[in-house]
């Protein structure tokens, strides 16, 4: 069985590099999530599909919260909206009980939303992938390759380690 969740909170190349790189996460497209209400405008994310039986909606929000700025409310939030974005309430409302027993790890209010998904526009293909079919780019040697190298450090066991060193190497 696989589930799926829309993230967003930071540049989706990043966001889609450091997640193609988790064990268990099947797929990952990149592009525009919306939600509801206050949450309508689009915002860049990603949207996985994941097997909820090698890695779990906790340890995948725990990633998504401590590989992006989720404590900071700085002025591209518009652009770069730090969310879950969830496919029913039920997924809603247990992103949000992971959000609140992680924010002990942190020393500031996080600011990450769960959100109901609304809708999800998938960007060019051009941009698809776009650190692993070059890696070699500037941005993705100097932006999104330390980290994946944090990711590794803090999260071994659950990151592809051959495919990223291979990546970044």
């Amino acid at each position: 069985m696989s589930n799926k969740l829309g993230l967003g909170g930071s540049c989706y190349w990043c966001t889609e590099a450091i997640f193609r790189s988790i064990i268990g996460v099947k797929t990952v497209e990149q592009g525009w999530l919306n939600s509801f209400e206050d949450h309508i405008s689009f915002s860049e994310g990603i949207l996985i599909e994941f097997a909820p039986d090698m890695i779990t909606l906790n340890d995948l929000v725990e990633i998504h919260l401590l590989t992006h700025s989720s404590t900071s409310n700085h002025s591209r939030r518009d652009k770069y909206r730090s969310a879950v974005y969830c496919q029913n309430i039920e997924q809603q409302k247990e992103v949000e009980g992971i959000i609140a027993t992680l924010q002990g790890e942190f020393e500031q209010p996080i600011i990450t939303r769960s959100l109901l998904i609304n809708e999800f526009k998938l960007s060019s293909e051009y941009y698809q992938d776009y650190f692993y079919t070059a890696p070699k780019r500037p941005f993705c040697q100097n932006i999104i390759a330390p980290k994946l190298v944090k990711l590794m450090e803090k999260f071994k066991y659950k990151v592809n380690s051959e495919q990223v060193n291979k990546a970044i190497n």
